[in-house]
């Protein structure tokens, strides 16, 4: 009986992942590596990610690649020189897999996963957790944050049973907080604030009843960080309170780091898009789905305060929400406090149709020093700067090709790409800036 179980969650899991590819198709033949770059107007640095192949790779603007390491990172998170006495280029990854993984390992995100660790330029493993976690493995997915304390975030999966779930275990998100000495200091579950999260009580009951472990799949947590809105009096975004995002759930999220408490929220309960302003801003914010990296966008650049995220408009909710038949892909920038969309990235804004850009789940954005934005589609493998005004000014496709995370399919899918600035990189890295203009598409053939 248990076995049946876990095969139809399988199963559900597996079909939709793979709904996107019966709507969005890709060529089977497409270019990889940088496709469009313009050194005048983008943002210049190093960008770092996991590929498909399982391992965390470092490139220029004109993607070459300047530093591997034999670990994949979920994601693959840089670690600020001034945490590690000025030593540059360290990385936290994701180190090992369990070798008994628990029977519902194939739903859950962490569950595979024994240890993530701190390494150095050149692979040296000088931190490691993971034998320290409640139950000797990290399990960690999604983000891991190093401290301005020195301590590390972990985002992790418990497996338990919580009352009134319909399911005899569910694949619960929690927090942990760990010293230098890997010592737990902080820990938090999202089980434990159910009624917090925004959910209508009929909305709650499908919670309740939902057939599938992994019924939150937080994806995203980041500290608040120095901000505005703080330093203006409002205690709800505390430099150390935490967001979080639910990607089953289409929330968003602020956990009081002192309380454990949630103080702000954004979904799941959203008007549904209008066709007919959904290019227009400000505009009240409108129905997010599937949403990933959530964030503050941090003091000194373009937005500072406000929230940016990508909006995967994937699948999702309780139920789930209705989008568009020929929609895309967002990346919003939203006032957290008026709760306006202030601006706003689709595939019209280059002057492509919506569903030229589209990813049903992972994915991330970022802001960048310059004004411009840092995008990954995350399951095409294709990262881009976009200016403010929607400008394409660089391109990149990733070649590194592994397991698509639907069976045996392969695929080029990125979880997540950061940008790197220049000055992380031990002195003496090589880098390249050589502008790259693409043929017109009907001049690009195969000969």
């Amino acid at each position: 009986m248990k076995k049946l179980y876990f095969k139809k969650i399988l199963l559900s899991s597996l079909f939709i992942l793979s709904m996107p590819s019966l709507v969005y198709a890709l060529p089977s033949i497409y270019p990889t590596g940088v496709t469009i770059y313009n050194p005048k107007k983008a943002f210049n640095q190093y960008v770092i990610f996991s590929g498909a192949d399982n391992k965390t790779h470092l490139i220029d603007m004109n993607g070459h690649e300047v530093k591997q390491w034999n670990y994949p990172g979920f994601p693959s998170a840089i670690v600020d020189p001034a945490l590690t006495s000025g030593i540059k280029g360290q990385v936290l990854l994701q180190l090992e897999e369990v070798k008994q993984p628990v029977a519902l390992a194939s739903a859950g995100n962490g569950l595979k996963n024994k240890s993530v660790g701190q390494l150095d330029w050149n692979g040296n493993i000088v931190w490691q957790w993971g034998d320290k976690a409640p139950k000797g493995e990290a399990y960690q997915h999604h983000d891991i944050r190093r401290l301005p304390n020195g301590n590390t975030l972990i985002l992790a999966n418990l497996v338990h049973k919580v009352s009134g779930f319909k399911v005899p275990e569910v694949i619960d998100d929690v927090i942990y907080e760990v010293d230098a000495q890997g010592k737990t200091i902080w820990t938090w579950k999202a089980s434990d604030h159910l009624n917090e999260f925004g959910f209508t009580q009929e909305q709650l009951k499908l919670v309740l009843a939902t057939q599938n472990p992994d019924y939150l799949h937080i994806n995203n947590l980041a500290p608040i960080g120095p901000n505005k809105w703080f330093d203006a009096g409002d205690a709800r975004f505390h430099p150390d309170n935490l967001i979080i995002d639910s990607r089953n759930a289409n929330f968003i999220a602020i956990i009081n780091k002192a309380t454990g408490k949630i103080v702000w929220t954004l979904g799941p309960n959203l008007p549904a898009i209008n066709p007919k302003t959904a290019n227009t801003v400000p505009r009240p914010v409108d129905q997010i789905s599937g949403q990933h990296d959530a964030h503050i966008i941090p003091k000194g650049l373009a937005g500072a305060g406000n929230l940016l995220v990508f909006d995967n408009q994937g699948d999702a909710g309780y139920p789930s929400v209705q989008r568009g038949v020929i929609s895309g892909s967002r990346v919003l920038e939203i006032d957290p406090i008026k709760k306006e969309i202030v601006w706003q990235y689709t595939a019209s804004n280059s002057e492509q149709p919506d569903w030229a850009f589209f990813s049903s789940f992972i994915s991330s954005a970022r802001r960048l020093p310059n004004g411009n934005t840092l995008i990954d589609e995350g399951q095409n493998g294709r990262f881009f700067q976009v200016t403010p005004q929607g400008e394409i000014v660089w391109e990149y496709v990733s070649p590194f090709i592994g397991q698509a995370p639907n069976g045996k399919a392969k695929s080029n899918w990125v979880y997540r790409a950061l940008p790197v600035p220049y000055q992380w990189i031990p002195e003496g890295t090589s880098r390249t800036e050589i502008a790259i203009n693409p043929p017109k598409l009907e001049n690009f053939k195969i000969q």
